[in-house]
């Protein structure tokens, strides 16, 4: 596990870097707003294009990974649904407590950081499990927040989540990645140059960007971001351990591999811009972020050195 965790330091040493900028107002909130930006408009869609571009829809889709991962994912957010309730939530906060518990920071920290840790072809599974989160559990949450407000379902929720899906530069870049790569040619040589250029700003600007927005956020409700905490780094990628390699046998051990890891990640930033979004509990997301964000540079290691015989 040693080799392990001193190879994910200088990711997690990145973003106490851009942790330490923001704290110290080198870095202001806006400065990181647009650093944000740059990094999910442009440096993490061109990483993702090129990784999509370079595999084929077959080498990616794996129905029985699906079921696997939403099974994992669908236990973990019932259970932190169900323990809402028992607090006395409304449905809404329930919903976004239930989205910390099984949205992992993917796109920002997991693929640019397992790329390096686990290796190029950790790519594939890490492209369905980010499109996973994006079409299901962004469009569930979504659904629930408006729905519940509404008192029903109308087709105009139904098409604010179909747009958010069809602007989301992820999904676009991952899209048009797999497009082209069915057409069989090669990218011009100083298109891929220019794609590599730009993607290989996605690693440390992602890492920066993650710090420097932490710093802005606090640990107010330390016992709820606790609670999340757990189910983020403990239940999550243990009931995708249980469906991955007992329930719903994945016929590749690497890329269940690749998927129980992914699982361990900590509660991703898009899940707080929702929440602040609908003004649903975006201090406890916030807390939840801070909070799984510094107990995972711990627990990844440990997961990925079990997984990998590591440890």
């Amino acid at each position: 596990m040693l080799a392990i965790f001193l190879k994910t330091i200088p990711f997690f040493a990145l973003i106490g870097l851009g942790y330490l900028a923001g704290r110290t107002r080198f870095f202001t909130a806006e400065a990181t707003a647009y650093l944000t930006k740059f990094v999910f408009y442009f440096a993490l869609s061109a990483m993702l294009f090129n990784f999509a571009a370079n595999l084929t829809l077959a080498e990616i889709f794996d129905t029985r990974f699906i079921i696997a991962y939403l099974w994992g994912c669908g236990v973990v957010y019932l259970i932190a649904t169900a323990v809402g309730f028992l607090r006395g939530l409304p449905i809404t906060e329930s919903a976004v407590e239930a989205q910390c518990a099984v949205i992992g920071n993917v796109g920002f920290l997991g693929i640019p950081m397992f790329v390096l840790l686990l290796g190029p072809e950790s790519a594939g599974p890490m492209l369905m499990v980010l499109s996973t989160d994006l079409i299901v559990f962004s469009s569930l949450i979504v659904i629930l927040i408006t729905g519940s407000r509404d008192g029903r379902i109308a087709l105009s929720t139904l098409r604010t989540v179909g747009l958010g899906l069809v602007k989301n530069p992820m999904i676009v870049s991952m899209i048009a990645g797999l497009a082209w790569s069915a057409t069989g040619r090669q990218l011009w040589v100083p298109v891929n140059e220019f794609l590599t250029l730009l993607g290989a700003a996605a690693t440390p600007g992602a890492l920066f960007a993650i710090g420097a927005s932490l710093a802005g956020k606090t640990a107010e409700r330390i016992s709820v971001a606790g609670w999340l905490t757990f189910c983020k780094l403990v239940l999550h990628p243990a009931a995708v351990a249980l469906a991955a390699l007992v329930i719903f046998p994945v016929g590749d051990p690497f890329a269940a591999t690749v998927m129980i890891s992914a699982a361990a990640l900590p509660v991703a930033g898009n899940v707080y811009m929702l929440a602040q979004h609908y003004g649903v509990a975006p201090q406890r997301v916030s807390a939840a972020i801070l909070v799984s964000t510094a107990v995972s540079i711990v627990t990844v290691s440990v997961i990925i050195g079990l997984l990998t015989g590591g440890i």
